[in-house]
């Protein structure tokens, strides 16, 4: 999972992913991905020099919880899992897995190491950090935001509810040689392992203090830490020189901690930062000053501000288990409530779109209106409205909108709000500090809410499953519903991509007529790089890529 913290990221436009599924049916891997890049001619990478990076504070860095766009952004500079991603064409690859081989019914994964890998203290990296990591992940004393990526795995269940203390279908067959065996057939689970918290971990340096591997972890990725967390204000990292894969250009990163963009924005501006947000109101004015990115994706000087589209979607999160939410008729009549276009005008400049489905544009399987009740139809508003025993809003109290604060979430639940009194239904907001807020949303004392959903991997699973399978740590809305339960478990089963596609877009529209969640736009990056920065790109799943920039002037 990454929640995504911040408004400023919206509209995907047609990402083509190339090679969308992997053939899975003999080997898989031995070719490395190859990031793409669009430097000004003429220049070479320079080496040296700390990139300074704009994050607010995240709530891990450790693996065992890379639960949200922060620490991610962090975490994966520290580890490397056993596949990536490339940061343009989001092209599976090798990464701490040199190769891999699946079975005939994609039951069965075996990885093979690349051999000689290091963790950050020099001890080697070998199978066995992957089994005792995934292990440390699922185990319950733990609670874990993000062990829902290894439900696939055969035991998973039976860890989770504390019956056995290990997975029973995670092996190290040699030091080099990791086997998976799942539960089912799952054709996708080599996208899965490509998040970094799936990454190994060295036992003995967790062990010997958790508290202080968690301030500062000892990771086998390009970066690693230097010092240890100073929490709202900095994370250092420093390259790792006996790092096993392509060496970092830059020195160093410091990722700078401030609890707003329009602060990070200023000290942006001042040269205090290489990359931030751009603030609400600012873009277009950013884009006349700095230039835009001939991608979308690349900073280079003069081509500064990033507008790509993203696997990402901005919504509202119903408590389903609410005693005035539980009606759906309600649900839907607030989602129909809802102006999005003036949203997207007014907030975003005009740079955003609608969304019409819990899914992105760009991920395979996207439906344009499968959300029947993503639309702004304010008759239908009202009649529903009617439907669910509350016309014109007699009778129903005043409703609680909770959300982050800062990110420009404020302008945008303004808009909603007004809508929602257009049509006879009153609402008060309650803005939280972050971490308090996703603290709301895991114990359920909240009405509704605002979140954001980026791809971990790029496949339309990784919208459903977490989102609303009953008892995922993710389905922040309480969702349940057996139908789609089963639904979700048959479609992770199906080996054939069209037929599998198929049946998750039945779910999507399953799920769009319950009205669990409120699409509201989908996201599109909305950040800038300063003028000394070449080839700094952030991917569709809203990830830098630190290794193949670099620092000049």
């Amino acid at each position: 999972m990454k929640l995504r913290k911040h408004a400023w990221i919206g509209l995907v436009l047609g990402i083509i992913l190339v090679g969308a599924l992997v053939a899975l049916a003999g080997c898989g891997g031995g070719t490395a991905t190859t990031t793409s890049s669009s430097t000004p001619a003429g220049e070479q990478p320079v080496k040296g020099g700390t990139l300074n990076v704009y994050i607010n504070e995240p709530v891990s860095i450790d693996p065992v919880d890379l639960e949200e766009s922060e620490g991610t952004q962090v975490g994966q500079a520290l580890f490397d899992s056993l596949t990536t991603f490339d940061y343009l064409t989001m092209k599976v690859g090798p990464a701490a897995a040199a190769s891999w081989d699946v079975n005939a019914d994609a039951s069965v994964f075996t990885f093979h190491l690349v051999p000689g890998a290091k963790f950050h203290d020099g001890t080697p990296v070998t199978a066995g950090d992957f089994v005792y990591a995934w292990n440390r992940l699922c185990d319950p004393a733990n609670k874990s935001n993000v062990s829902y990526h290894l439900a696939p795995v055969k035991g998973f269940d039976e860890v989770q509810a504390g019956t056995v203390k290990e997975l029973s279908g995670v092996k190290a067959i040699d030091d080099n040689t990791l086997e998976v065996t799942l539960s089912y057939s799952f054709a996708d689970f080599i996208y899965v392992v490509a998040h970094p918290t799936l990454a190994p971990v060295p036992k003995a340096a967790v062990e010997k203090d958790p508290a202080a591997f968690s301030a500062a972890p000892v990771g086998n990725g390009p970066f690693m830490m230097d010092g240890t967390w100073q929490h709202d204000q900095s994370i250092q990292l420093k390259a790792f020189a006996d790092y096993y894969g392509k060496k970092p250009n830059i020195d160093g990163i410091a990722f700078k901690i401030f609890k707003d963009p329009e602060t990070a924005f200023l000290e942006f501006k001042a040269g205090n930062l290489d990359w931030t947000m751009i603030p609400t109101g600012q873009i277009k004015a950013t884009q006349d000053q700095y230039g835009t990115s001939d991608d979308g994706y690349t900073g280079n000087p003069g081509k500064q501000v990033q507008l790509g589209s993203e696997l990402s979607i901005y919504y509202l999160v119903v408590n389903t288990k609410d005693d005035i939410f539980k009606n759906p008729d309600l649900r839907q009549a607030v989602s129909l409530a809802i102006n999005r276009q003036a949203i997207a005008d007014t907030v975003y400049e005009g740079t955003r779109a609608p969304a019409t489905s819990i899914i992105p544009p760009g991920i395979v399987g996207y439906e344009d209106g499968a959300f029947p009740y993503s639309k702004y139809d304010v008759e239908a508003a009202k009649a529903a409205l009617t439907k669910a025993g509350y016309p014109n809003g007699q009778g129903l109290p005043e409703l609680t909108l909770s959300c982050n604060s800062g990110g420009g979430h404020e302008d945008v639940m303004a808009l909603v709000q007004a809508d929602l009194k257009a049509i006879g239904i009153n609402v008060k907001t309650d803005f939280t500090e972050w971490a308090a807020y996703l603290k709301k949303l895991d114990d359920g004392t909240f009405q509704f809410g605002r979140l954001g959903w980026v791809a971990d991997y790029p496949i339309i699973d990784n919208f459903v499953y977490p989102l609303f399978k009953s008892g995922s740590a993710d389905n922040k809305s309480k969702y349940e519903n057996p139908a789609v339960d089963s639904a979700l478990e048959a479609a992770r089963k199906t080996l054939d991509e069209s037929e599998r596609i198929k049946a998750y877009q039945a779910i999507v529209k399953t799920v769009g007529q319950d009205t669990p969640v409120i699409p509201i736009v989908a996201y599109k990056h909305h950040h800038v790089t300063s003028a000394r920065v070449f080839n700094l790109i952030l991917s569709p799943n809203y990830l830098l890529d630190f290794q193949d920039c670099w620092i000049k002037g």
